[in-house]
């Protein structure tokens, strides 16, 4: 471990006169920047075609509920039962 923080102390020395040579005014992601972004995306891409394909592979049939049934059955009947409830 001491190899690396000896290489990361050595890119900081020659990284820092470079980042004080950058216009201030006229900063800019660039390469890196570029690179994090199209990574991302493509990691959302990957994400959102799976979880369409597992959303695809559910097949779900809902269980009818008894009391709506019930509900239904008793409205359909008292309608029937009423001959002009239907109409003007």
């Amino acid at each position: 471990m001491p190899d690396m923080s000896a290489s990361v102390s050595l890119a900081m020395t020659h990284l820092v006169p470079l980042a004080k040579e950058v216009d201030e005014n006229k900063v800019t992601p660039g390469v890196l920047g570029f690179i994090v972004f199209a990574v991302m995306a493509l990691a959302v891409w990957g994400l959102m075609k799976s979880m369409s394909r597992q959303l695809g592979k559910v097949d779900f049939e809902e269980t009818p509920d008894p009391e709506a049934e019930a509900k239904a059955e008793t409205a359909s009947e008292t309608a029937s039962a009423e001959p002009g409830a239907g109409q003007s």
